[in-house]
């Protein structure tokens, strides 16, 4: 069976000409831009940027997390487990879904939960930062704290976590390729793909 992290990603079909920043503003209306995916598929990262080039707030919802709880994520974990950080973490991104338009980068898991979807589609427009397992591994190794990498083989976890996580990703409204290239590049992906959504007819709806 072939795995997701060996699959291809072919898009042959070019998306039309980007909005300007302040007509895909108007069009988003209250809804967020919403970042999917794997930890080290740079949500934050992107989403920072993309969120200067359209004049919008940036929020990371790990960080509410850690600003609501007081205490890190690790932490979170530690004492409370992932069933507890998981409840919290949606509470915090449906407080934050109304709190749009804004950028909002959600953790990794924060997408597999079917409540957290429902409300993004209602109130955002999901983004998945898709990218391949060897990219990923390169990318988390430079930060050791994160709590379901504490295994004895990392990237035995990590495959096992993209072959579970992949097809719930693939319900988002986009799909962006994460690659080893300039941030500004994927942001210009994200950018042109989010009006090509904004002038569908879904994206009007």
């Amino acid at each position: 069976m072939t795995s997701y992290q060996d699959m291809a990603t072919v898009d042959d079909k070019a998306p039309p000409a980007a909005l300007a920043p302040d007509a895909l503003r108007r069009s988003l209306g209250k809804r967020s831009i919403v970042l999917v995916g794997m930890m080290g598929a740079g949500k934050s990262t992107v989403g920072r940027r993309l969120a200067a080039r359209l004049g919008l707030p940036f929020i990371d919802a790990d960080n509410e997390i850690e600003a609501a709880a007081g205490m890190t994520i690790p932490e979170i974990f530690a004492a409370h487990g992932e069933a507890s950080f998981r409840d919290g973490e949606r509470r915090v991104i449906e407080r934050l879904l109304g709190e749009g338009p804004q950028v909002l980068a959600t953790g990794g898991g924060a997408y597999m939960n079917a409540e957290t979807r429902a409300r993004i589609a209602e109130a955002g427009i999901s983004v998945w930062l898709k990218a391949d397992l060897d990219v990923l591994i390169k990318r988390v190794r430079k930060r050791p704290n994160r709590p379901l990498l504490q295994t004895p083989d990392p990237e035995k976890t990590l495959r096992g976590l993209i072959d579970l996580r992949y097809p719930i990703y693939a319900e988002a409204a986009i799909t962006v390729i994460s690659r080893d290239a300039p941030h500004e590049a994927v942001v210009e992906d994200i950018i042109r793909r989010v009006s090509a959504f904004l002038q569908s007819p879904a994206g009007r709806a």
